[in-house]
């Protein structure tokens, strides 16, 4: 049914999408096996957006697009944020052609530098391009609820059975897709961020920090700073000062008595502090909320907080989805909807303040070239993510064959990133039986 459901949106999308753009081409898009179409010779500007300005009216989608888009990619998009940012660079720049790469670069480097899920952050920046204010709360939710719904089923069957249903199947197939899905991503967004030789090397000194130090907004804020400092040098402007910031650590520890109790508003309170101020992956998300909820608050066990990790790890959407399955344990649906609600707001909160600036900071010589360190460092960000996860996910000959597999169905007959993931669920249910 779901595989039936989606065939049929993909076939509405498509035909809505090209009839709008190419009135009397639509018929030639649904002819059966076909991709998705070229645009007619002269008219692919009126899908693509320049890289430093908004998008044009007529080149936004129609809000119900970018709903269906991201409900869809809330339910299929497994993997954690870097495969998250794949499925959408393959749905939004390649086969739809809402951005350029460049400008979908830009948004990627702006998530990465705000606190809360890069990959829900890249949602809503997508919606607010697509469809202004309402896609900002329309990408983000729409992204949102379908895992929100997912935990909370798996959290309800946790509370009333004491254990959660076997996944071991599903996850040895989905895994090794998953790493050829980032790997193609990073490919193809390297070859748009990587301009020259500064930025290659700028990149490649961010890869060693990135794999030695684990560290995430140091590494992207010393890339952009190393990319102003070359700017400066080479345009003679070694007088100048540049001012740093730093953030005070006690924003990070504001933690009140009255927090102590596990009641609503306390509840609320705590995620919206964890979603403000936590950057990075999930396992930077499981240190924060076992020095809140284990280790001060004696709110849940170890074992319970790592059963939360492990939905929010098997569960597609966003990994930040852990705190709906938390806040049903403690109380109920008021604690999941609260939960959920705290740790995501931020992110909605930081992208509706930054989404207007992007394209002035584009314009800018100096934040622009901020940008592009920012840009190649996320890039290599990713490609660590992809080597760790690869030497997780891939240890025997079958799961390194269902990778190559999909590298193969992925670059050479461009096969949606949906029934990859299809494929490798139901190769992992048959192998692992």
């Amino acid at each position: 049914m779901p595989v039936l459901l989606y065939s049929i949106y993909d076939i509405v999308i498509r035909y809505q999408s090209i009839s709008s753009l190419y009135p009397g081409e639509a018929s030639q898009a649904m002819t059966v096996g076909s991709s998705s179409p070229d645009p007619p010779q002269g008219s692919q500007r009126l899908t693509e957006v320049s890289p430093g300005a908004p998008s044009m009216d007529r080149d936004k989608a129609p809000l119900s697009h970018v709903a269906l888009l991201f409900l869809r990619l809330g339910f299929t998009a497994f993997g954690g944020p870097a495969a998250h940012i794949a499925m959408m660079e393959d749905e939004v720049v390649r086969r739809r052609r809402w951005l350029t790469r460049e400008r979908f670069l830009d948004l990627l480097g702006a998530a990465n530098l705000i606190p809360g899920p890069s990959s829900t952050e890249m949602a809503i920046y997508i919606g607010y391009t697509q469809a202004g204010w309402a896609g900002i709360v329309l990408g983000g939710t729409c992204f949102i609820l379908p895992a929100a719904l997912i935990t909370l089923g798996l959290a309800w069957s946790y509370r009333r059975f004491g254990h959660l249903p076997q996944v071991v199947g599903i996850l040895y197939g989905v895994k090794p897709v998953v790493i050829a899905i980032i790997a193609q991503a990073v490919w193809n967004l390297g070859r748009t961020a990587v301009k020259g030789r500064v930025q290659f090397l700028v990149g490649l000194a961010a890869l060693v920090i990135a794999a030695a130090t684990g560290r995430t907004v140091s590494v992207l804020l010393g890339a952009g700073i190393m990319m102003i400092l070359w700017l400066a040098v080479g345009s003679g402007l070694r007088r100048r000062r540049w001012s740093s910031f730093a953030v005070s650590p006690t924003l990070f520890s504001i933690t009140p008595a009255a927090w102590s109790a596990a009641s609503s508003f306390s509840i609320f309170l705590v995620f919206f502090k964890i979603g403000a101020v936590v950057f990075g992956s999930g396992y930077v998300l499981l240190a924060f909320l076992k020095a809140d909820l284990v280790d001060q608050r004696h709110w849940l066990t170890n074992a319970q907080l790592l059963d939360a990790v492990a939905v929010g790890q098997v569960t597609p959407g966003p990994v930040f989805t852990t705190a709906t399955f938390i806040g049903y344990l403690l109380a109920g649906f008021p604690g999941a909807t609260l939960a959920t609600l705290g740790i995501f707001l931020p992110g909605f909160l930081l992208v509706a303040a930054s989404g207007p600036l992007i394209p002035w900071l584009r314009q800018s010589t100096v934040a622009g070239t901020f940008l592009d360190g920012v840009n190649v460092a996320a890039l290599a960000l990713m490609t660590v993510v992809t080597w760790q996860l690869a030497r997780a996910s891939i240890h025997d000959v079958t799961s390194a064959a269902l990778a190559v597999l999909s590298a193969i169905l992925l670059l050479h007959f461009r096969l949606n990133s949906f029934w990859l993931i299809a494929m490798g669920a139901g190769a992992g249910l048959l192998l692992r039986r």
